[in-house]
């Protein structure tokens, strides 16, 4: 797919994330968690407008990058603990609690992780793909934990207020269970969608070619 060919789907994709940041954004259930759950998503959109013409992502990442963006809203509008989609899952596995956060951490490894192994390989930066796939894991696992200290950062300044944010659910285990599910996330992408992205990496190149 070029650059002009998957135009189309991108803005669909924009649009799509726009949409669902608003509707999530009209009467959420905590407004302050609400802010914190979709700040990424307020942060990532104008830096992937910005670099779109310098350093295109493959279509693959953008897609993905999307998913996880809505996983952010629908979070923030119900808080993690209070997501209708985890109860549902609660309930058809009998879970002792809410799973929805351990879906939102599960793709804070399998998104990061690709992204940082394009940014890799399209930079040059290494030529070992096996050191390439570690440092990446690495990479994923580092935005993981900053992401823990942001939430424990976040229940010192606000105390009781940041509870919410937190959605530890009286886990005691939470945040390793976190960084666990971060780590899944990205070992199962790399396993799943390598192959792809090489090939949309190669493409991306022949466009670039002169």
């Amino acid at each position: 797919m070029t650059s002009s060919n998957r135009m189309p789907l991108l803005f669909s994709l924009a649009g799509l994330v726009l949409i669902a940041l608003a509707l999530s954004g009209i009467a959420p259930y905590d407004r302050m968690t609400w802010w914190l759950e979709v700040s990424p998503v307020l942060i990532a959109l104008p830096v992937l407008v910005a670099t779109y013409r310098r350093f295109p992502l493959t279509t693959l990442l953008y897609v993905l990058i999307a998913l996880h963006a809505l996983v952010l809203v629908y979070g923030g509008a119900y808080t993690y603990a209070r997501v209708p989609l985890g109860f549902w899952i609660q309930d058809g596995f009998d879970l002792a609690r809410n799973p929805y956060d351990k879906i939102g951490h599960f793709m804070q490894g399998f998104v990061p992780v690709l992204i940082a192994r394009e940014i890799l390989l399209r930079g040059g930066f290494l030529s070992s793909r096996a050191m390439t796939a570690f440092l990446s894991v690495c990479i994923a696992l580092a935005i993981s934990a900053f992401y823990e200290l942001i939430e424990w950062w976040t229940a010192l300044a606000f105390g009781q207020g940041a509870y919410e944010f937190l959605g530890t659910q009286g886990d005691p285990w939470d945040t390793q269970a976190d960084m666990m599910w971060a780590l899944i996330g990205a070992l199962c992408a790399l396993l799943s969608l390598t192959r792809v992205q090489d090939r949309q990496i190669d493409r991306l190149r022949q466009v670039a070619r002169p």
